[in-house]
């Protein structure tokens, strides 16, 4: 199988982040059910539905997915991603207003975060850095923990039961903790993933707001099943969800290292 290769848009750091990002796994043990013993049961339930026995325990994920996405109304987008739970990730993706491509990218890593999009290649049309995109970045990791099923294992991730659906998991990215709910049906699948994430989504003065995906479907790669069919933005569950839903995507492939 061919490594999906780092798009040619990105910036030499953001091509360094998926460089580091992407690196295998080395030494990873294989998974068998009795890790999963101490666990509570919803993330239990989760984790043995997710992972097939015998299932080495790889440490990142590159993501191929088309969906649409808002700006302004939807449009199409591709995209390509690389993730390391708690270390970082870079998404980078092309959407179409009409016959014109805007393409960019998003990158957390090291404790810095960046977003740069520009139509055309050439005109400005979305970045920033700093304190707050930085930590929006480091939200969206978090929540994001999902799409590689083996970092439930990771003894840095603390778990918390809420009740037979409901399990919150305390994930450290940086110097600070993320509280992440999951919502996991009998079957062991994800239904639901939330958090109160920085962010400004009314573009108003950052702050808390609940940041989550609704999982519709899933598939299994190298051994690993995960949400392929997502709908995430703001307020999920809730009367703005409407309002605050900008992403649908079907995962197309997925390569575990």
């Amino acid at each position: 199988m061919t490594v999906i290769p780092a798009p040619p848009h990105l910036s030499e750091q953001a091509r360094r982040d998926w460089d580091a990002l992407q690196a295998e796994t080395g030494d990873a043990r294989r998974f068998g059910p009795g890790l999963a013993d101490l666990l509570p049961a919803p993330t239990r339930r989760w984790v043995s539905h997710a992972i097939q026995p015998g299932t080495p325990l790889l440490r990142s994920v590159l993501l191929r997915m088309r969906g649409h996405i808002r700006l302004g109304a939807w449009r199409k987008f591709d995209a390509v991603q690389v993730r390391a739970p708690m270390e970082g990730f870079v998404w980078s993706a092309t959407a179409w207003i009409g016959p014109l491509a805007v393409r960019g990218f998003d990158r957390y890593r090291a404790g810095e975060g960046e977003m740069r999009w520009r139509l055309l290649h050439l005109l400005p049309i979305m970045s920033g850095t700093g304190p707050d995109i930085t930590e929006s970045a480091a939200g969206r990791l978090a929540c994001e923990l999902v799409m590689a099923p083996a970092a439930a294992l990771d003894p840095r991730v603390r778990w918390k039961p809420v009740d037979d659906h409901q399990v919150i998991a305390t994930v450290p990215i940086g110097a600070k903790e993320h509280d992440v709910t999951l919502c996991v049906a009998p079957t062991g699948a994800l239904t639901r993933v939330t958090m109160k994430r920085w962010g400004n989504p009314d573009k108003g003065t950052f702050g808390r707001h609940t940041f989550g995906i609704e999982c519709a479907g899933e598939a299994t790669f190298d051994g690993f099943t995960i949400p392929s069919r997502v709908r995430g933005g703001w307020w999920p569950g809730s009367e703005r969800w409407d309002q605050g839903e900008f992403i649908r995507f079907d995962v197309q492939e997925a390569q575990f290292r």
